[in-house]
């Protein structure tokens, strides 16, 4: 398959250079496109051959589910079997953005969308380019992550092309995506809202808006979740965000983590080994060997958050056979840091 490029400037573009993606997407094909989370993969959410499609390009299990995106809220009624007063504060709060919620789902969607389940997750993103298209293109769209499955997130075009180029019709580049992590997700279909996946929207943001709602023991596991589980959300179940090198994380006191680490830097090094280490500005000086890698200032809001899947992808560029990264925890946006980098090491985590 050819896949077309399409570059495109977020802040200075027509609609109509978008004719051709919605016409992918009505034809049934795939477009991979930029959002204020992470770049998607979109294809037609109603069509279960598109949907189908979206699972074989990604070479993703086909019972983890697809986010339905959206580009009103008006559209949400013809998918859903009712809209909760919980979700309605959310939607009003937080729509468009990086909050996806999960509903029961009407007959309309099919069960290849949701992965074999009776509940939708649905979207309304604020990426102007993400918006135009689905509103121009006519359809639901159906969009994880536009990547391979289990590689990290693509937060810039050129992610997307290395995993995806050849197996999708079209990718539209348009820079780096502004958060970096996906979105929140919160499960509004039962009797007390769930979050499944942290994400910009924290828990207390959540809890501000809507009052009780709990959060899955799954979204802060620190050892793998059961292979038999029934996932709720997308990355609950498996592997996700790993890079080709083993990784570790190591949990503990600051001078003490440090020590861990280059002790492991220099045995590594020892053998011949290229090693890297995920810190922050404000203990990047600890190391003085390896491959140092910065996420960013941790009192910086949202600097960490969205430099992880950024960071992962270039220590497969820089062909590192071994990663150890510190614990985000208390920083900005810390439990969604955390969620994607135990799943990226495999929940290998050392205490020190």
């Amino acid at each position: 398959m050819k896949t077309e490029i399409l570059m495109m400037d977020p802040d200075n573009f027509d609609s109509s250079e978008l004719e051709t993606a919605g016409q992918i997407l009505r034809d049934g094909g795939l477009v991979a496109f930029p959002t204020e989370t992470v770049y998607g993969l979109g294809g037609n959410a109603l069509d279960s051959k598109a949907s189908e499609k979206i699972y074989s390009a990604k070479g993703r299990p086909s019972d983890n589910p697809l986010i339905v995106h959206i580009g009103d809220i008006s559209s949400l009624d013809k998918i859903v079997r009712e809209v909760p007063e919980c979700a309605r504060k959310l939607m009003e709060k937080c729509w468009p953005g990086p909050l996806t919620l999960i509903f029961k789902k009407s007959d309309i969607v099919p069960k290849e969308t949701t992965g074999g389940l009776d509940t939708v997750a649905v979207r309304y993103p604020s990426h102007p380019i993400a918006n135009a298209l689905i509103k121009g293109s006519g359809v639901y769209v159906a969009a994880p992550s536009a990547n391979l499955s289990g590689r990290p997130s693509p937060t810039r075009a050129e992610h997307v092309i290395e995993d995806l180029d050849g197996r999708v019709d079209m990718i539209i580049g348009a820079g780096s995506a502004g958060i970096g992590l996906e979105s929140t997700i919160v499960d509004v279909s039962g009797d007390t809202p769930c979050i499944l996946r942290p994400g910009f929207f924290t828990e207390e943001s959540i809890r501000e808006i809507i009052g009780d709602v709990d959060v899955d023991p799954v979204v802060l596991a620190k050892t793998r979740p059961d292979k038999d589980m029934k996932a709720k959300a997308p990355g609950m179940k498996y592997r996700h965000y790993a890079p080709k090198g083993e990784m570790t994380i190591v949990d503990g006191e600051r001078t003490s983590v440090a020590e861990y680490i280059n002790g492991k830097v220099n045995e590594g090094m020892s053998q011949g080994k290229k090693i890297a280490i995920i810190t922050c500005d404000e203990n990047k000086d600890l190391y003085m060997q390896g491959v140092v890698m910065s996420l960013g200032s941790r009192k910086v809001s949202g600097e960490i958050a969205g430099h992880v899947f950024d960071t992962l992808r270039q220590m497969d560029e820089l062909g590192v056979q071994e990663i150890y990264a510190e614990c985000f925890d208390g920083c900005s946006l810390g439990d969604a840091v955390m969620n994607r980098l135990r799943k990226a090491a495999g929940y290998n985590v050392v205490n020190v």
